[in-house]
């Protein structure tokens, strides 16, 4: 009877053990890899990431001059959408404070120059991004409940933070 038993608890815990290993490469695979670019050439301008010696001190260049306001950091291009009116980059900057790595700013160009949003994000490099009609969306996991997703939407002139399970 003993053995019976062993057996079992041993058959439980290993589909146990697959079936959460499977569970934690889902949860991976739902958040892809971000793309990571330093140069981006629009009709309405160029963004460059110029680098630099010390880790934290790249900084974002737009037409060859320092965005304004400046943007410094670990920083990449991340994620890029044209319209007809307008080219918008998403831009990632790690400024090395350990509590919140990742931040994120949209960059929009267009033929008046350039507007940017403010900073945002969930502090994860764990991102979705998409758009819709005129709206820049950034899905990511909450910093605070990893069961909860922030969703950040950009309109041109406003961020909007939603949290949903």
């Amino acid at each position: 009877m003993h053995l019976f038993f062993s057996v079992r608890l041993k058959f439980w815990l290993a589909s146990f053990m697959v079936l959460w290993s499977l569970g934690a490469r889902a949860a991976q695979a739902d958040w892809p890899l971000a793309p990571s670019h330093l140069d981006l050439v629009t009709p309405y301008g160029d963004l460059h990431v110029k680098p630099s010696e010390y880790i934290y001190e790249s900084r974002l260049l737009i037409n060859n001059a320092d965005a304004d306001p400046k943007i410094e950091g670990i920083l990449n291009i991340t994620y890029a959408f044209a319209t007809r009116q307008a080219h918008a980059a998403l831009i990632s900057i790690n400024n090395g404070n350990s509590r919140c790595p990742i931040a994120y700013r949209w960059v929009v160009l267009d033929k008046k120059g350039y507007k940017m949003s403010p900073e945002f994000g969930s502090c994860s490099p764990q991102i979705k991004v998409s758009s819709t009609n005129r709206t820049l969306v950034v899905k990511t996991p909450n910093n605070e409940d990893p069961n909860k997703i922030d969703t950040y939407s950009y309109d041109g002139k406003t961020v909007k933070r939603h949290t949903q399970r």
